[in-house]
């Protein structure tokens, strides 16, 4: 057995414990399994996670890598969150899924681990516990799902289920028809084939260097899935022998890659929160600031819904990922590596784009600066994003009266009241919504129209939230409002009436109050009352801990790595 193995802390030696460890797993393994690297195969596959339940046959697919370069695979399931099933957030719950993971990495005999992740919450969860116990990992996608049509046109997920929603409600579309659509869109296994947070963040992890180059955006039901999940599982083998921990090549040039890359293909804006959240793990510095000031300048070339026209299986055929990056090549970090201990640009040279209307060559760009911008001002101290590829560009600049709702159920209670006081002028403020109101911060930033304006055919209106937004949503949105409401921040003070300034190009957003008033004012009681307050478990945690938007919205006491070592032998 070799020595230098993390896992002969547990089977080296002849006393009752090694004897224990290593008889209770004798079920069908070779005889000398325990002198062989013992790979985990991280798997949130889920019936109830329905993006993520074809990565059991992607998990085979590892495992035959794993064996055919002489490792040991061990399929250890994992806390897995389907974005469409929980509530009242999936995000409530990715600070539990990553610490969840992290323990179950640390407390097992594994010298490595394949990631296999897909739905939104799911890659992020696992490259934050990958970043704290800091073994040697690789990330496999589980890839988009094939586009789904409905009477011969195509289905982008979530960003058609928001279109048609207001069609319905402003009475264009009929609820039969619209509930007709159900059985076209998801077309098979698979996540969202739009440029949500799903696909966004298994490019954002290849951008990172965590996935093999090229792999990223691989659609769910092609072979070329199952093989690079083999080659996966064989390379995950050769990370241990080498050595080669997350924490020995993510740097920040990594996170500069994954900020030019989430500009260039039009990105989630959730990617913002967990990027820096990741970062945190690491002990990287990473602010909003960067974000704005690294992918600012950056070219949007994906025309992809929802701020495009095509979906993942065209970007795939397109010419995928690579493509993106090499006509982006002069804006990346050259020395960022990539888990094969070569650059990321290294992997650029012969990728080609095949479909320029799908992917847009550089100097023809959909959009010339498609980074997502942060705003910051009297509303918003601590930031506050907005994704302008996403946006409707007369709105990029406005001043409107605000339009208040203390909570989701004040507003689904009161949008559609034909005596709303509102026009298509006015801002829509949601608060209560953040990591702490909800608790969560919950995709609601996008919030519906008012059925009076959508019947005069208004699509658009400037929100403001503390809340999320899918990243299959699109519109003028500014979201993560930081601080939040029930962390003290202004947002909680706003009333109707109040003017709100935005302007993305100068970065600002204002709320049109002095400051001597908003010293006067006090929250509302119905604005209180619609906080969160768990009295146990994971949401009460949760509350007591969470950092705000700015810091990832990960838990205060799970920031920085904590590496690989056991504190104490079993007994």
């Amino acid at each position: 057995m070799s020595a230098s193995l993390r896992s002969a802390q547990w089977y080296a030696g002849a006393d009752h414990n090694a004897y224990i460890h290593r008889a209770w797993m004798r079920r069908g393994v070779p005889g000398d399994f325990a002198d062989r690297p013992q790979i985990a195969i991280a798997n949130t596959a889920s019936d109830l996670t329905p993006c993520n339940a074809h990565l059991t046959e992607v998990a085979q697919s590892v495992k035959n890598g794993v064996y055919e370069a002489g490792g040991i695979p061990l399929e250890l399931p994992v806390v897995s969150l389907g974005e469409t099933q929980v509530r009242p957030t999936a995000m409530l719950w990715r600070n539990m899924a990553a610490l969840a993971t992290e323990e179950m990495l640390r407390a097992n005999p594994i010298d490595g681990v394949v990631l296999l992740g897909g739905c939104d919450k799911t890659i992020p969860a696992l490259l934050m516990a990958a970043a704290s116990v800091d073994l040697p990992a690789v990330v496999v996608p589980g890839g988009p799902m094939l586009t789904g049509h409905f009477r011969g046109l195509p289905l982008g997920c979530g960003t058609d289920v928001w279109r048609s929603t207001e069609e319905v409600r402003a009475g264009r579309l009929g609820e039969e028809e619209f509930r007709r659509t159900e059985s076209a869109m998801i077309r098979g296994k698979g996540h969202c084939n739009t440029m949500g947070t799903a696909s966004t963040m298994a490019l954002v992890a290849e951008a990172l260097g965590m996935v093999l180059p090229g792999l990223a955006g691989t659609p769910a039901p092609d072979a070329r899935l199952l093989a690079a999940a083999h080659e996966s599982g064989r390379f995950a083998v050769e990370l241990v022998a080498e050595g080669r921990a997350p924490t020995s090549f993510l740097t920040t040039g990594s996170f500069h890659n994954a900020i030019v890359a989430l500009a260039a293909v039009g990105g989630s804006t959730n990617a913002v929160v967990h990027l820096l959240a990741i970062a945190g793990r690491l002990g990287i510095d990473l602010t909003l600031d960067d974000f704005d000031r690294v992918g600012a300048g950056v070219p949007l070339l994906v025309n992809l819904l929802p701020a495009g026209a095509f979906l993942m299986d065209d970007f795939h055929r397109a010419g995928g990922f690579l493509a993106v990056l090499r006509e982006v090549r002069d804006l990346l970090d050259p020395t960022a590596l990539t888990i094969t201990g070569r650059p990321l640009v290294a992997y650029l040279d012969d990728a080609q784009i095949w479909d320029p209307v799908v992917i847009t060559p550089r100097e023809t760009p959909l959009q010339p600066n498609a980074g997502i911008a942060v705003l910051r001002g009297s509303l918003a101290p601590r930031g506050a994003i907005v994704k302008p590829a996403a946006a409707s560009p007369h709105l990029l600049k406005h001043r409107g009266r605000a339009v208040v709702f203390s909570s989701i159920e004040d507003l689904r209670a009161r949008i559609d009241d034909p005596d709303l006081d509102v026009d298509e002028d006015s801002v829509l403020v949601l608060r209560g919504c953040g990591p702490k109101g909800y608790p969560g911060m919950p995709e609601v930033s996008n919030m519906p129209l008012p059925r009076k304006l959508l019947e005069r055919g208004v699509r658009d209106m400037v929100r403001v939230c503390d809340g999320r937004m899918s990243g299959t949503a699109y519109g003028t949105v500014v979201l993560h409002v930081t601080p939040e409401a029930a962390a003290g921040g202004p947002l909680a003070l706003v009333r109707d009436g109040d003017w709100i300034d935005l302007d993305v190009r100068a970065r600002r957003l204002d709320l049109d109050v002095s400051a001597d008033e908003l010293a006067d004012r006090t929250v509302d009681e119905a604005t209180a009352r619609g906080y969160a307050n768990p009295r146990r478990g994971w949401e009460r945690l949760y509350v007591d801990h969470v950092l705000q938007a700015d810091a990832g919205a990960d838990l205060d006491f799970l920031v920085g790595s904590s590496g690989a070592e056991v504190s104490r032998e079993s007994h």
